[in-house]
Protein backbone atom coordinates (compact mmCIF):
# COMPACT_ATOMS: atom_id res chain seq x y z
CA UNK A 1 0.00 0.00 0.00
CA UNK A 2 1.40 3.40 -0.95
CA UNK A 3 1.82 6.13 1.64
CA UNK A 4 -1.61 7.80 2.08
CA UNK A 5 -1.88 11.49 1.22
CA UNK A 6 -2.02 14.24 3.85
CA UNK A 7 -4.76 16.82 4.33
CA UNK A 8 -2.41 19.79 4.62
CA UNK A 9 0.57 20.84 2.60
CA UNK A 10 0.65 21.85 -1.09
CA UNK A 11 -1.13 18.67 -2.24
CA UNK A 12 -3.64 18.61 0.63
CA UNK A 13 -6.56 20.30 -1.15
CA UNK A 14 -6.23 18.00 -4.16
CA UNK A 15 -6.16 14.96 -1.89
CA UNK A 16 -9.22 16.13 0.03
CA UNK A 17 -11.44 17.02 -2.91
CA UNK A 18 -12.42 13.48 -4.04
CA UNK A 19 -12.70 12.38 -0.41
CA UNK A 20 -15.16 15.18 0.27
CA UNK A 21 -17.31 13.92 -2.58
CA UNK A 22 -17.23 10.47 -0.99
CA UNK A 23 -18.21 11.89 2.39
CA UNK A 24 -21.06 13.98 0.99
CA UNK A 25 -22.42 11.05 -0.99
CA UNK A 26 -22.19 8.82 2.10
CA UNK A 27 -23.99 11.40 4.24
CA UNK A 28 -26.79 11.48 1.69
CA UNK A 29 -26.87 7.67 1.46
CA UNK A 30 -27.01 7.24 5.24
CA UNK A 31 -29.64 9.90 5.70
CA UNK A 32 -31.90 8.29 3.11
CA UNK A 33 -31.49 4.90 4.75
CA UNK A 34 -32.42 6.37 8.14
CA UNK A 35 -35.47 8.07 6.67
CA UNK A 36 -36.30 10.17 9.72
CA UNK A 37 -34.92 12.07 12.70
CA UNK A 38 -33.59 8.95 14.44
CA UNK A 39 -32.75 5.35 13.47
CA UNK A 40 -35.56 2.95 14.26
CA UNK A 41 -35.32 -0.12 16.44
CA UNK A 42 -33.73 1.16 19.63
CA UNK A 43 -30.19 0.75 21.00
CA UNK A 44 -29.69 -2.95 20.23
CA UNK A 45 -30.85 -2.67 16.63
CA UNK A 46 -28.65 0.37 16.00
CA UNK A 47 -25.61 -1.28 17.56
CA UNK A 48 -26.17 -4.38 15.42
CA UNK A 49 -26.38 -2.35 12.21
CA UNK A 50 -23.19 -0.48 13.10
CA UNK A 51 -21.38 -3.73 13.86
CA UNK A 52 -22.49 -5.17 10.51
CA UNK A 53 -21.25 -2.08 8.66
CA UNK A 54 -17.90 -1.95 10.44
CA UNK A 55 -17.01 -5.62 10.52
CA UNK A 56 -13.38 -5.94 11.64
CA UNK A 57 -12.37 -2.65 13.25
CA UNK A 58 -8.66 -3.30 12.69
CA UNK A 59 -8.25 -5.64 9.71
CA UNK A 60 -4.87 -7.00 8.71
CA UNK A 61 -5.15 -5.17 5.41
CA UNK A 62 -6.89 -1.85 4.92
CA UNK A 63 -10.24 -1.49 3.15
CA UNK A 64 -10.38 1.32 0.57
CA UNK A 65 -14.17 1.71 0.98
CA UNK A 66 -13.96 2.32 4.72
CA UNK A 67 -14.60 6.08 4.50
CA UNK A 68 -17.84 5.69 2.56
CA UNK A 69 -19.04 2.70 4.59
CA UNK A 70 -18.44 4.18 8.03
CA UNK A 71 -19.73 7.66 7.24
CA UNK A 72 -22.87 6.13 5.74
CA UNK A 73 -23.31 3.91 8.82
CA UNK A 74 -22.86 6.87 11.15
CA UNK A 75 -25.32 8.97 9.17
CA UNK A 76 -27.89 6.15 9.07
CA UNK A 77 -27.57 5.77 12.84
CA UNK A 78 -27.49 9.47 13.70
CA UNK A 79 -29.95 11.72 15.45
CA UNK A 80 -30.28 14.44 12.82
CA UNK A 81 -30.49 17.83 14.56
CA UNK A 82 -31.63 19.43 11.30
CA UNK A 83 -34.78 17.30 11.20
CA UNK A 84 -37.70 19.36 12.57
CA UNK A 85 -38.87 16.28 14.50
CA UNK A 86 -35.52 16.06 16.32
CA UNK A 87 -36.12 18.49 19.17
CA UNK A 88 -35.01 16.89 22.42
CA UNK A 89 -31.85 18.61 23.51
CA UNK A 90 -29.65 21.68 23.14
CA UNK A 91 -28.28 19.89 20.09
CA UNK A 92 -28.23 22.43 17.29
CA UNK A 93 -28.05 21.83 13.54
CA UNK A 94 -24.69 23.40 12.64
CA UNK A 95 -24.46 26.07 10.00
CA UNK A 96 -22.94 24.93 6.71
CA UNK A 97 -20.45 27.80 6.72
CA UNK A 98 -19.29 26.90 10.25
CA UNK A 99 -18.94 23.25 9.31
CA UNK A 100 -16.88 24.16 6.24
CA UNK A 101 -14.62 26.29 8.43
CA UNK A 102 -14.25 23.36 10.81
CA UNK A 103 -12.95 21.27 7.91
CA UNK A 104 -10.24 23.86 7.29
CA UNK A 105 -9.33 23.76 10.98
CA UNK A 106 -9.00 19.98 10.83
CA UNK A 107 -6.91 20.08 7.67
CA UNK A 108 -4.50 22.71 8.96
CA UNK A 109 -4.53 21.14 12.45
CA UNK A 110 -3.13 24.04 14.51
CA UNK A 111 -2.69 23.31 18.19
CA UNK A 112 -3.18 26.27 20.47
CA UNK A 113 -0.63 25.34 23.10
CA UNK A 114 2.25 27.28 21.57
CA UNK A 115 2.52 30.13 19.07
CA UNK A 116 4.79 28.19 16.71
CA UNK A 117 2.03 25.61 16.18
CA UNK A 118 -0.73 28.16 15.60
CA UNK A 119 0.53 31.64 14.63
CA UNK A 120 -2.59 32.98 12.93
CA UNK A 121 -5.02 30.94 15.02
CA UNK A 122 -3.65 32.38 18.26
CA UNK A 123 -4.05 35.94 16.97
CA UNK A 124 -7.58 35.18 15.71
CA UNK A 125 -8.57 33.64 19.03
CA UNK A 126 -7.46 36.72 20.96
CA UNK A 127 -9.53 38.99 18.70
CA UNK A 128 -12.68 36.86 18.74
CA UNK A 129 -12.71 36.13 22.47
CA UNK A 130 -12.38 39.81 23.35
CA UNK A 131 -15.17 40.73 20.93
CA UNK A 132 -17.58 38.14 22.33
CA UNK A 133 -16.78 39.15 25.90
CA UNK A 134 -17.44 42.81 25.06
CA UNK A 135 -20.76 41.79 23.48
CA UNK A 136 -22.06 40.76 26.91
CA UNK A 137 -20.35 43.57 28.84
CA UNK A 138 -17.27 41.71 30.09
CA UNK A 139 -13.58 42.18 29.26
CA UNK A 140 -12.09 38.97 27.88
CA UNK A 141 -12.84 35.29 27.34
CA UNK A 142 -11.11 31.97 26.87
CA UNK A 143 -12.23 29.15 24.60
CA UNK A 144 -13.46 25.94 26.26
CA UNK A 145 -14.93 22.63 25.18
CA UNK A 146 -18.40 23.67 26.38
CA UNK A 147 -20.51 24.64 29.36
CA UNK A 148 -19.15 21.99 31.70
CA UNK A 149 -15.53 23.06 31.27
CA UNK A 150 -16.51 26.72 31.47
CA UNK A 151 -18.35 26.18 34.75
CA UNK A 152 -15.42 24.23 36.18
CA UNK A 153 -13.03 26.99 35.16
CA UNK A 154 -15.31 29.65 36.67
CA UNK A 155 -15.24 27.90 40.05
CA UNK A 156 -11.48 27.47 39.79
CA UNK A 157 -11.04 31.22 39.26
CA UNK A 158 -13.40 31.87 42.17
CA UNK A 159 -11.42 29.56 44.45
CA UNK A 160 -8.12 31.17 43.49
CA UNK A 161 -9.53 34.69 43.94
CA UNK A 162 -11.33 34.04 47.23
CA UNK A 163 -9.49 31.13 48.84
CA UNK A 164 -9.81 27.38 49.26
CA UNK A 165 -12.80 27.60 51.60
CA UNK A 166 -14.95 29.22 48.92
CA UNK A 167 -18.45 27.77 48.96
CA UNK A 168 -20.77 27.50 45.98
CA UNK A 169 -24.35 28.71 46.36
CA UNK A 170 -26.60 27.72 43.46
CA UNK A 171 -30.24 27.14 42.69
CA UNK A 172 -31.89 23.75 42.56
CA UNK A 173 -32.23 24.51 38.83
CA UNK A 174 -28.46 24.84 38.30
CA UNK A 175 -26.64 22.67 35.77
CA UNK A 176 -25.24 19.44 37.17
CA UNK A 177 -21.71 20.44 36.20
CA UNK A 178 -21.58 23.10 38.94
CA UNK A 179 -21.83 20.87 42.04
CA UNK A 180 -19.63 18.38 40.24
CA UNK A 181 -17.02 21.10 39.68
CA UNK A 182 -17.15 21.99 43.37
CA UNK A 183 -16.42 18.33 44.17
CA UNK A 184 -13.57 18.15 41.66
CA UNK A 185 -11.99 21.31 43.08
CA UNK A 186 -12.23 20.15 46.68
CA UNK A 187 -14.65 22.92 47.67
CA UNK A 188 -17.16 22.53 50.53
CA UNK A 189 -20.49 20.94 49.70
CA UNK A 190 -22.60 23.44 47.73
CA UNK A 191 -25.57 25.18 49.30
CA UNK A 192 -28.59 24.57 47.07
CA UNK A 193 -31.21 27.32 47.12
CA UNK A 194 -34.83 26.52 46.21
CA UNK A 195 -36.07 27.25 42.71
CA UNK A 196 -39.81 26.75 43.22
CA UNK A 197 -40.90 27.99 39.80
CA UNK A 198 -37.86 26.73 37.90
CA UNK A 199 -35.78 29.81 38.71
CA UNK A 200 -33.65 30.69 41.72
CA UNK A 201 -35.67 32.33 44.52
CA UNK A 202 -34.10 35.71 45.45
CA UNK A 203 -35.62 35.69 48.94
CA UNK A 204 -34.12 32.28 49.67
CA UNK A 205 -30.80 33.45 48.22
CA UNK A 206 -30.86 36.49 50.51
CA UNK A 207 -31.42 34.24 53.53
CA UNK A 208 -28.55 31.97 52.49
CA UNK A 209 -26.14 34.84 51.89
CA UNK A 210 -27.08 36.37 55.23
CA UNK A 211 -26.39 33.26 57.31
CA UNK A 212 -23.48 31.64 55.48
CA UNK A 213 -19.84 32.46 56.30
CA UNK A 214 -17.68 34.00 53.58
CA UNK A 215 -16.24 33.49 50.99
CA UNK A 216 -19.13 32.63 48.68
CA UNK A 217 -19.63 32.30 44.95
CA UNK A 218 -23.20 32.38 43.63
CA UNK A 219 -24.04 30.62 40.38
CA UNK A 220 -27.12 31.86 38.52
CA UNK A 221 -28.53 30.45 35.29
CA UNK A 222 -29.55 32.19 32.07
CA UNK A 223 -31.29 29.37 30.23
CA UNK A 224 -31.91 26.23 32.26
CA UNK A 225 -31.48 22.93 30.46
CA UNK A 226 -34.89 21.66 31.49
CA UNK A 227 -37.22 24.56 30.62
CA UNK A 228 -34.97 27.29 29.22
CA UNK A 229 -35.76 29.63 32.11
CA UNK A 230 -33.68 32.64 33.16
CA UNK A 231 -33.02 33.45 36.79
CA UNK A 232 -33.81 37.04 37.96
CA UNK A 233 -30.28 38.20 37.16
CA UNK A 234 -30.53 41.88 38.25
CA UNK A 235 -31.87 40.91 41.68
CA UNK A 236 -29.26 38.20 42.10
CA UNK A 237 -26.46 40.56 41.07
CA UNK A 238 -27.71 43.12 43.57
CA UNK A 239 -27.77 40.56 46.38
CA UNK A 240 -24.25 39.41 45.54
CA UNK A 241 -22.99 43.00 45.61
CA UNK A 242 -24.75 43.70 48.92
CA UNK A 243 -23.38 40.57 50.59
CA UNK A 244 -19.90 40.62 49.08
CA UNK A 245 -20.39 37.39 47.13
CA UNK A 246 -18.83 36.59 43.79
CA UNK A 247 -21.25 36.01 40.88
CA UNK A 248 -20.98 33.46 38.09
CA UNK A 249 -23.73 33.17 35.48
CA UNK A 250 -24.15 30.02 33.44
CA UNK A 251 -25.48 31.38 30.15
CA UNK A 252 -24.50 28.34 28.09
CA UNK A 253 -27.98 28.26 26.57
CA UNK A 254 -29.32 31.79 26.94
CA UNK A 255 -26.13 33.68 26.08
CA UNK A 256 -27.01 33.59 22.39
CA UNK A 257 -29.88 36.00 23.12
CA UNK A 258 -27.24 38.73 23.25
CA UNK A 259 -27.19 38.73 19.44
CA UNK A 260 -30.90 39.62 19.25
CA UNK A 261 -32.22 43.17 19.59
CA UNK A 262 -35.61 41.67 20.46
CA UNK A 263 -34.45 39.31 23.22
CA UNK A 264 -31.21 40.84 24.54
CA UNK A 265 -33.00 42.55 27.43
CA UNK A 266 -33.69 39.15 28.97
CA UNK A 267 -29.98 39.04 29.83
CA UNK A 268 -30.00 42.28 31.82
CA UNK A 269 -27.62 41.82 34.73
CA UNK A 270 -25.24 39.56 32.82
CA UNK A 271 -22.68 42.37 32.65
CA UNK A 272 -22.50 42.45 36.47
CA UNK A 273 -21.09 38.92 36.73
CA UNK A 274 -17.46 38.11 37.47
CA UNK A 275 -17.60 35.20 35.02
CA UNK A 276 -20.10 34.04 32.39
CA UNK A 277 -20.37 30.70 30.61
CA UNK A 278 -21.23 30.89 26.90
CA UNK A 279 -21.78 27.97 24.56
CA UNK A 280 -22.16 28.60 20.83
CA UNK A 281 -22.81 24.96 19.95
CA UNK A 282 -26.25 25.59 21.43
CA UNK A 283 -27.86 28.90 20.45
CA UNK A 284 -25.01 29.72 18.07
CA UNK A 285 -25.32 26.92 15.49
CA UNK A 286 -21.71 25.77 15.71
CA UNK A 287 -20.39 22.23 15.37
CA UNK A 288 -19.27 20.87 18.73
CA UNK A 289 -17.24 22.20 20.47
CA UNK A 290 -17.63 25.97 20.82
CA UNK A 291 -17.65 27.01 24.46
CA UNK A 292 -16.26 30.11 26.15
CA UNK A 293 -15.80 31.53 29.61
CA UNK A 294 -16.00 35.32 29.71
CA UNK A 295 -14.35 37.20 32.58
CA UNK A 296 -14.75 40.69 34.00
CA UNK A 297 -11.17 40.81 35.31
CA UNK A 298 -8.70 39.41 32.78
CA UNK A 299 -5.88 39.49 35.35
CA UNK A 300 -7.61 36.60 37.15
CA UNK A 301 -6.70 34.35 34.24
CA UNK A 302 -3.12 34.64 35.43
CA UNK A 303 -3.75 31.72 37.80
CA UNK A 304 -3.86 29.47 34.73
CA UNK A 305 -0.23 30.23 33.95
CA UNK A 306 1.95 27.15 33.67
CA UNK A 307 5.54 26.92 32.53
CA UNK A 308 6.84 24.25 30.16
CA UNK A 309 10.12 25.29 28.63
CA UNK A 310 9.49 23.58 25.30
CA UNK A 311 6.24 25.52 24.84
CA UNK A 312 6.65 28.89 26.60
CA UNK A 313 10.28 29.45 27.45
CA UNK A 314 10.86 32.69 29.36
CA UNK A 315 13.22 34.12 26.75
CA UNK A 316 10.68 33.43 23.98
CA UNK A 317 7.97 35.18 25.98
CA UNK A 318 10.26 38.12 26.69
CA UNK A 319 11.01 38.32 22.96
CA UNK A 320 7.29 38.83 22.25
CA UNK A 321 6.06 35.32 21.45
CA UNK A 322 2.63 34.80 23.09
CA UNK A 323 2.30 32.39 26.02
CA UNK A 324 -0.78 30.30 25.20
CA UNK A 325 -0.64 27.83 28.10
CA UNK A 326 -2.29 30.41 30.32
CA UNK A 327 -5.38 30.49 28.11
CA UNK A 328 -6.66 27.04 29.04
CA UNK A 329 -6.33 24.10 31.40
CA UNK A 330 -5.83 21.96 28.32
CA UNK A 331 -2.55 21.68 26.43
CA UNK A 332 -3.44 20.51 22.91
CA UNK A 333 -6.42 22.55 21.68
CA UNK A 334 -8.17 22.66 18.33
CA UNK A 335 -8.68 26.08 16.70
CA UNK A 336 -12.41 26.02 17.45
CA UNK A 337 -12.31 29.79 17.19
CA UNK A 338 -12.07 29.61 13.37
CA UNK A 339 -15.63 28.38 12.81
CA UNK A 340 -16.89 30.93 15.35
CA UNK A 341 -15.01 33.76 13.63
CA UNK A 342 -16.26 32.72 10.19
CA UNK A 343 -19.85 32.63 11.47
CA UNK A 344 -19.62 36.03 13.18
CA UNK A 345 -18.07 37.61 10.10
CA UNK A 346 -20.43 35.94 7.60
CA UNK A 347 -23.72 36.55 9.40
CA UNK A 348 -22.93 39.57 11.55
CA UNK A 349 -24.87 40.46 14.67
CA UNK A 350 -28.08 40.98 12.71
CA UNK A 351 -27.85 37.61 10.96
CA UNK A 352 -27.27 35.70 14.17
CA UNK A 353 -29.94 37.76 15.89
CA UNK A 354 -32.41 36.82 13.16
CA UNK A 355 -31.73 33.11 13.76
CA UNK A 356 -32.31 33.61 17.48
CA UNK A 357 -35.56 35.43 16.78
CA UNK A 358 -36.75 32.67 14.46
CA UNK A 359 -36.26 29.78 16.88
CA UNK A 360 -37.83 31.76 19.72
CA UNK A 361 -40.80 32.48 17.46
CA UNK A 362 -41.11 28.79 16.55
CA UNK A 363 -41.19 27.93 20.24
CA UNK A 364 -44.01 30.39 20.86
CA UNK A 365 -45.94 28.97 17.90
CA UNK A 366 -45.52 25.43 19.18
CA UNK A 367 -46.61 26.51 22.65
CA UNK A 368 -49.74 28.03 21.11
CA UNK A 369 -50.54 24.74 19.34
CA UNK A 370 -50.19 22.91 22.64
CA UNK A 371 -52.29 25.45 24.54
CA UNK A 372 -55.10 25.29 22.01
CA UNK A 373 -55.18 21.48 21.91
CA UNK A 374 -57.58 19.89 24.42
CA UNK A 375 -55.43 16.77 24.64
CA UNK A 376 -52.33 18.53 25.96
CA UNK A 377 -51.19 20.64 28.87
CA UNK A 378 -48.58 23.39 28.48
CA UNK A 379 -46.13 24.06 31.32
CA UNK A 380 -45.68 27.76 30.57
CA UNK A 381 -44.91 30.29 27.86
CA UNK A 382 -41.37 29.63 26.58
CA UNK A 383 -38.65 32.01 27.74
CA UNK A 384 -36.21 31.06 24.98
CA UNK A 385 -36.88 28.12 22.63
CA UNK A 386 -37.84 25.27 24.97
CA UNK A 387 -41.44 24.11 25.33
CA UNK A 388 -42.61 21.72 28.04
CA UNK A 389 -45.89 19.89 27.56
CA UNK A 390 -47.62 16.63 28.43
CA UNK A 391 -50.74 14.71 27.44
CA UNK A 392 -53.68 15.76 29.58
CA UNK A 393 -54.42 13.22 32.29
CA UNK A 394 -51.38 11.05 31.57
CA UNK A 395 -49.32 9.60 34.38
CA UNK A 396 -45.58 10.18 34.57
CA UNK A 397 -44.98 6.58 33.49
CA UNK A 398 -47.19 7.10 30.45
CA UNK A 399 -45.36 10.34 29.54
CA UNK A 400 -42.02 8.51 29.72
CA UNK A 401 -43.41 5.65 27.64
CA UNK A 402 -44.67 8.03 24.93
CA UNK A 403 -41.19 9.45 24.55
CA UNK A 404 -39.49 6.06 24.40
CA UNK A 405 -41.93 4.70 21.82
CA UNK A 406 -41.25 7.65 19.53
CA UNK A 407 -37.51 7.08 19.99
CA UNK A 408 -37.76 3.34 19.34
CA UNK A 409 -39.75 3.88 16.16
CA UNK A 410 -37.39 6.63 15.00
CA UNK A 411 -40.32 9.00 14.44
CA UNK A 412 -39.48 11.90 16.76
CA UNK A 413 -36.86 12.90 19.32
CA UNK A 414 -38.25 14.65 22.39
CA UNK A 415 -36.57 15.25 25.72
CA UNK A 416 -37.90 14.99 29.25
CA UNK A 417 -37.88 17.32 32.23
CA UNK A 418 -39.24 17.10 35.77
CA UNK A 419 -40.74 20.32 37.13
CA UNK A 420 -43.33 20.91 39.83
CA UNK A 421 -43.08 17.23 40.72
CA UNK A 422 -44.30 16.05 37.32
CA UNK A 423 -42.65 14.67 34.19
CA UNK A 424 -42.95 16.75 31.02
CA UNK A 425 -42.07 16.17 27.40
CA UNK A 426 -39.51 18.71 26.24
CA UNK A 427 -39.23 20.20 22.76
CA UNK A 428 -36.11 22.33 22.27
CA UNK A 429 -36.46 24.17 18.97
CA UNK A 430 -33.09 25.18 17.51
CA UNK A 431 -33.71 24.76 13.79
CA UNK A 432 -34.55 28.14 12.22
CA UNK A 433 -35.79 26.36 9.08
CA UNK A 434 -38.61 24.58 10.94
CA UNK A 435 -42.04 25.43 9.53
CA UNK A 436 -45.31 25.78 11.47
CA UNK A 437 -46.82 22.75 9.68
CA UNK A 438 -43.88 20.64 10.88
CA UNK A 439 -44.61 21.68 14.43
CA UNK A 440 -48.17 20.45 13.95
CA UNK A 441 -46.81 17.11 12.71
CA UNK A 442 -44.68 16.79 15.85
CA UNK A 443 -47.70 17.35 18.08
CA UNK A 444 -49.75 14.91 16.00
CA UNK A 445 -47.13 12.21 16.42
CA UNK A 446 -47.23 12.62 20.19
CA UNK A 447 -51.01 12.56 20.13
CA UNK A 448 -50.99 9.32 18.16
CA UNK A 449 -48.65 7.69 20.67
CA UNK A 450 -50.56 8.79 23.78
CA UNK A 451 -52.42 5.97 25.58
CA UNK A 452 -56.18 6.19 25.28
Amino acid sequence: MSTPPLASGPQGPDALRPLLDTVLDALREGGRARGGPLPAGGPEAVAERVADAVGDVLPDDGEPDALRALVAALAEGAADPADPLCAAHLHCPPLAVATAADLAASALNPSLDSWDQAPAASALEAMVTRTLAHTIGLSDAVVTSGGTESNQLALLLAREALGGGTRLVCGANAHHSLPRAAWLLGLPDPVVVPAPNGTLDPAALHDALTRLPRPLVVAATAGTTDAGLIDPLPEIAGLCAAHGARLHIDAAYGGGLAFSDRHREKLAGLERAHTVTLDLHKLGWQPVAAGLLAVARPAELGVLHHHADYLNADDDTEAGYPDLLGRSLRTTRRPDVLKIAVTLKTLGRSGLGSLVDQVCARAREFASLVREHPGFELYDRPEISTVLFRPTGATDDEVADVRRRLLHDGRAVLGRARLDGRLWLKATLLNPHTRPDELAVLLKLVEGTTPR
